[in-house]
């Protein structure tokens, strides 16, 4: 019984990481193409190709464990497109540097959590992607000064 509750999990978290995936890579390229300054074209780029590579790795892994891969992102993230295009300049690359802030810190944490849970490969690739996340995490910090 715990397997198959931890099974479920384990496909859940994929089922939300591959939209997490989506949703970076759908920011990234609008951080890309809006940005007012560089540094933040250039961090949008890096989302880009950082999540189509997890989105890869994660799909891989759902694929064999018959989760389905959605091509959605998450309503917040949907929200935060919505309002970001109608941003430009400096005002974009504040709100969305702000937000690319707070959803790193809570996948940051969702992915330590599922690499904690052992010798499993969900929880494997959750402890691969923890540095790509990190990683994202300090430029965005960066890019916002703090």
């Amino acid at each position: 019984m715990a397997s198959s509750a931890m099974a479920k999990s384990d496909k859940q978290f994929l089922s939300d990481a591959i939209k997490g995936d989506n949703a970076e890579i759908a920011l990234g390229q609008l951080a890309a193409q809006k940005g007012g300054s560089d540094g933040v074209r250039s961090f949008g780029q890096t989302l880009v190709a950082d999540h189509r590579q997890a989105k890869d790795e994660a799909a891989t892994l759902a694929a064999s464990l018959e989760v389905n891969v959605s091509e959605g992102i998450a309503e917040e993230a949907q929200q935060e497109l919505g309002k970001l295009q109608h941003l430009a300049g400096s005002e974009f690359d504040k709100e969305f540097v702000s937000f690319m802030v707070t959803e790193h810190e809570k996948a940051i944490s969702d992915f330590k959590e599922k690499a904690g849970e052992g010798n499993r490969q969900v929880p494997e690739l959750a402890a691969k992607t923890l540095p790509t996340l990190q990683k994202h995490l300090q430029l965005a910090q960066s890019l916002s000064g703090h």
